[in-house]
């Protein structure tokens, strides 16, 4: 069955049918009023197509709104006029019920699952902290953003790549080498090395020559190893570490040069070679070359998104970067516009700062906390949420008390024990052998790839009464399981996961006060009861696990 608002849209496209108006189905928004007098839903329709049908919108809306309650679509109660024009539906709780079984019968791989990304290719490249020294909260950061967001995205239908581009190239490298060999010899690091114990650890494993280069690279591949460890102990996982020496040292950054040459694009001037990005909308031209011969770090950036669209044919890239990124937005974008591709299949997402009261952070210093750190203080799965607790564009200032806490004001606490506490409903009523727990562990194991037996929880659901399901929090809890489709939506087009966060956190609520205030299991209750609250209490720990698997956190049993 289509989504409770797809049908609202479809039932306001066919009264305005019914009263001879053409209207365009992108243009109406469904919106879930702040107030529950307001209705379940919102439009303001009326509002956006007054002028076109020259009307004024409340009397558009009150027109509008005879038509849907002369010829009500399924679920609906009634359709009222609000203010100026808008339209509030009020539902009927079938569609609440319709939810449940959707849960069911989907599980956890087809519920809240969307195919609007028709299989696009995605690149998402995130972190690519340069491996001269441990990830460090500042620059890891990041990491679980860009990995919840390419979940999402694969749960919308886009074919996802996670990449993470390795600087194992450059002065870095050098300084790196310069820095490792001081430290070997137990000689001064130079003021602008790594001085970080890290270097001094790496040094005393190194047994190749006095080259630079060679004990550069020896030091970052270190690195490397430990930033892997780090991001993997946190659920990340890469599809490609993709080498920017296989960009800057095998021509590519010439032939990048080369061909926007051939768009009459380059130019000389005071000995270097300038990208004349004022012609595709940057506030100022760019140099690619210096007079020296090195080439700018954007000359390396257009090559490297050359590779990534004409080589390797992605739809869209996504760059997620922090916010010292901000300046080299602009240049970036028109250099691949330059390369003949359209801007808006690149983004450049850019986050900002992170910070725990009284530290500083610098690899080259060696003053830092390192994100192992924090995973060490708080856990995997707290280190994630609270990078997705907020937006990425908010600056973010980490309570480590709070999140070591076992209370309520704890977001991670809070969510996970709600999961904790349906495993343990599941458990007992597995163990009293009742029977719509054990015919649903049943159907839900013999099931057939992606989906649970569809067929068998069909006729299973058909013998549940969910019309005595009518408590406050019963209703409130299935509202809040109604909506992760439309959060998966929304978190996946705006590119934001925090968006599921706070959904979670919502699910987790009510699912406490639904746990506090309708028991499920007891002598007392009538079966009916018992087997409409189980299957309501199944189908949130379906959408539970749904979001907390977005978000890359685990959903224990027991805590």
């Amino acid at each position: 069955m289509l989504p409770i608002t797809e049908r609202i849209k479809t039932g306001i496209l066919s009264a305005f049918h019914g009263l001879n108006i053409d209207a365009d189905s992108n243009l109406i928004h469904i919106e879930r009023p702040a107030r529950p007098e307001h209705g379940d839903f919102s439009s303001n329709i009326c509002l956006v197509m007054a002028k076109k049908v020259g009307m004024e919108p409340r009397k558009l809306a009150e027109e509008l709104v005879a038509k849907i309650n002369s010829e009500p679509f399924p679920d609906l109660s009634k359709a009222e006029t609000a203010g100026p024009g808008f339209v509030n539906f009020y539902l009927e709780n079938t569609y609440l019920y319709q939810t449940v079984r959707d849960a069911l019968i989907l599980g956890e791989s087809g519920y809240a699952r969307h195919t609007f990304g028709n299989g696009k290719k995605v690149q998402l490249e995130f972190v690519s902290a340069n491996p001269t020294g441990p990830l460090h909260v500042g620059n890891g950061w990041l990491g679980s953003y860009g990995d919840a967001l390419a979940r999402l995205l694969d749960r919308a239908g886009y074919d996802v790549t996670r990449e993470y581009y390795v600087n194992d190239t450059g002065n870095q490298i050098r300084m790196l080498g310069e820095s490792l060999l001081a430290r070997k010899m137990a000689k001064d690091v130079p003021e602008e090395g790594y001085q970080g114990a890290y270097v001094a650890e790496i040094a005393k494993e190194y047994l190749g020559s006095d080259d630079i280069l060679e004990a550069g690279k020896f030091a970052a591949s270190k690195i490397l190893s430990n930033i892997k460890a780090t991001l993997e102990r946190i659920g990340i996982n890469y599809d490609s570490w993709y080498s920017q020496a296989s960009i800057e040292e095998t021509g590519k950054v010439t032939e990048t040069i080369a061909e926007l040459k051939t768009k009459d694009l380059i130019y000389e001037k005071d000995g270097a070679v300038w990208l004349a990005a004022t012609r595709l909308g940057d506030n100022r031209d760019r140099v690619l070359v210096k007079a020296n011969g090195d080439a700018t770090y954007l000359a390396g950036d257009l090559a490297y998104h050359r590779n990534k669209f004409l080589e390797r044919g992605f739809d869209l890239v996504i760059d997620i970067f922090g916010a010292d990124h901000h300046g080299q937005v602009a240049s970036l974008k028109a250099g691949v516009q330059a390369l003949g591709v359209e801007p808006e299949r690149l983004e450049v997402l850019l986050g900002q700062l992170v910070s725990l009261a009284g530290k500083k952070m610098s690899k080259r210093s060696g003053i830092y906390v390192k994100l192992d750190e924090l995973v060490d203080e708080v856990g995997p799965d707290a280190t994630r949420i609270l990078s997705l607790l907020s937006s990425i564009d908010q600056a973010t200032t980490l309570d480590l008390d709070l999140v070591t806490s076992q209370s309520a004001e704890n977001p991670v606490f809070y969510i996970q024990y709600a999961h904790a506490r349906i495993a343990s409903i599941k458990k007992m009523a597995l163990g009293q052998n009742l029977d719509i727990a054990l015919r649903l562990e049943e159907a839900q194991k013999n099931n057939s790839h992606p989906s649970p037996d569809a067929v068998e929880l069909t006729a299973i659901l058909a013998e549940t009464n969910f019309q005595i399901l009518d408590h406050p929090r019963e209703i409130q809890l299935m509202k809040a399981i109604s909506l992760l489709p439309e959060v998966v939506e929304q978190a996946t087009v705006d590119r934001a996961p925090h968006k599921v966060t706070t959904w979670v956190r919502g699910l987790a609520a009510d699912f406490h006060g639904f746990y506090h205030d309708c028991r499920v299991l007891g002598n007392d209750l009538s079966p009916d009861i018992t087997r409409s609250r189980y299957c309501l209490v199944e189908a949130t720990r379906i959408a539970l696990y749904i979001g907390l698997n977005l978000l890359g956190v685990t959903a224990p049993e027991r805590m």
